[in-house]
């Protein structure tokens, strides 16, 4: 399937006059690639914007059973891409074969999971809604009859992440969520993987088109330049916006929505160092097995997850934990990260930390080619960690932060300076987990997402997940990014009430 570099706009595919062209990147061979993709203007996301307006008007008005039909379209249409989808996306991102093919299947069951729920609704959206029942003879005042239900917001916004060019970018959660919703999506790509973007839109395109559904429902916008950006959350036929990237990023696009007339919701995920707490008895116990797990998932996708455990916190003297740790740091093999900008800002990371007279470098593996990144291991005590702020701040890539703690009140004191993370794990014992309660009671307080003795690297899409947190982790606490409830992000309640 030939890659044009075009954007999709309401079912046209696009290239303005004159447009500048830019090339995706492959971080395997540190070059960018040779297929031009071209830039959209102001113009094309004007339209693409206007027609999703003008779809909303038709596409609010389908019932559950022609979206969840929709939905499952634009799954079979991902997996008809076939071999073509993985390789592209392999040559951007240098993604392993096998993690690209589960978060493909991970996109489509997104997809699927979103129109399962539809097909089991009933009179409100997802079951989300409830209805009290008249009592027209109360004294003093009759009780009317309500029913508390769920309308569509309108045109929803959508930025592709740069770690997850299926789950969390073309059509990733935000587009499933909004399109399950009701709502039509405006998608920035990310310009990391502008072709495996164009290769999803053309499998929306043939959905849309098997389905006859309005063609302005989905827009696909390719663009490197900030404006377009800005452009797209200050659009008043915007309603929402589904993002997730850097922290820099995102409070610009918030001064940007700050400036409208009509405030919208901006949910953002921004990143989270997502704290490992080890405690005294699992370490005892089994040290050198949670330091094998630990090390595996900091080494997963290189780093690369938001999910990424950035932050260990262990019993001091732990000496088998530590050694089994450097052990197996020492031994993995450098790999690359998505672009060179986070290579760049990797590896000043880095070097920040290994200048440091109060931070230990206690391992770090070889590093095979300069443009790759290797898994470093640093050391710190307590109270140099909850003094500084700047040691608390996300590296993205695969570093950890080793804490040593000796006492409970010195955790208890950490927990409280924390920022706001997507997840924490808790390794204990029985007898850990009990003696432990006061700390794990105040880290829920901080975490959208609580783990006991698992790793965080995984989300697992179903009903009850919860894929968000306190600020600044997510800019909205009481929302979720994956799972049926990310719903409820693109829709807002409406009581109707009547006598009886």
């Amino acid at each position: 399937m030939q890659v044009t570099g075009a954007s999709l706009i309401a079912g046209d595919w696009v290239i303005a006059d004159q447009a500048e062209a830019f090339f995706g990147f492959s971080p395997k061979l540190n070059k960018s690639l040779e297929t031009p993709i071209y830039e959209a203007s102001s113009d094309m996301l004007a339209s693409a914007i206007e027609q999703a307006g003008l779809a909303f008007k038709t596409y609010r008005k389908t019932n559950y059973q022609q979206r969840a039909t929709f939905l499952h379209a634009i799954a079979d249409e991902i997996e008809a891409l076939g071999d073509v989808l993985i390789e592209t996306t392999h040559q951007e991102t240098n993604l392993p074969i096998a993690r690209l093919q589960g978060e493909r299947g991970r996109t489509m069951n997104q997809l699927r999971a979103f129109a399962h729920a539809l097909e089991g609704s009933q009179d409100s959206i997802a079951n989300f809604g409830c209805a009290d029942t008249a009592i027209p003879d109360r004294s003093p005042l009759p009780k009317p009859n309500t029913a508390l239900d769920y309308l569509p917001l309108g045109v929803v916004g959508v930025f592709g992440a740069s770690n997850f060019p299926y789950a969390f970018s073309t059509l990733g959660g935000d587009t499933a969520a909004a399109l399950a919703a009701g709502c039509p999506v405006v998608m920035k790509s990310h310009t990391a993987h502008p072709a495996t973007s164009e290769l999803m839109a053309r499998a929306m395109d043939k959905a849309i088109n098997k389905c006859a559904m309005p063609k302005g429902v989905f827009s696909m916008i390719q663009a490197k330049r900030y404006d377009i950006a800005h452009e797209l959350v200050g659009a008043p036929q915007v309603k929402a916006i589904g993002f997730t990237g850097s922290f820099s990023v995102a409070h610009k696009l918030l001064d940007t929505i700050a400036k409208r007339q009509e405030p919208i919701p901006f949910y953002g995920e921004l990143g989270s160092i997502n704290p490992q707490l080890i405690l005294k008895e699992k370490v005892q116990e089994a040290g050198p097995t949670v330091a094998d797990q630990l090390s595996q998932a900091l080494l997963m996708g290189n780093g690369q997850f938001c999910t990424s455990p950035g932050l260990w916190l262990v019993p001091a003297a732990s000496h088998e934990f530590v050694d089994q740790a450097i052990k197996n740091i020492q031994a993995s093999a450098s790999d690359t990260l998505l672009s060179p900008n986070i290579v760049a800002s990797f590896k000043h990371s880095i070097a920040q930390l290994t200048s440091r007279d109060d931070v230990t470098l206690l391992a770090q593996g070889e590093l095979s080619e300069q443009h790759h990144a290797n898994a470093h291991l640093f050391a710190t005590d307590i109270d140099t960690f909850t003094n500084d702020a700047s040691l608390r701040e996300e590296v993205f890539g695969p570093m950890a932060m080793m804490v040593t703690y000796d006492k409970e009140s010195q955790l208890q004191r950490l927990v409280e300076l924390l920022d706001g993370q997507l997840t924490a794990s808790v390794h204990g014992t029985r007898q850990d987990l009990k003696k432990s309660a006061a700390v794990i009671e105040a880290l829920e307080y901080k975490v959208g997402r609580i783990i006991e003795n698992q790793m965080p690297t995984g989300v697992e899409v179903c009903p009850s997940m919860n894929h968000g947190g306190p600020y600044p982790s997510s800019t909205d606490v009481r929302s979720t990014s994956v799972g049926l409830n990310a719903m409820l992000r693109f829709l807002r309640p409406i009581c109707r009430q009547r006598a009886n």
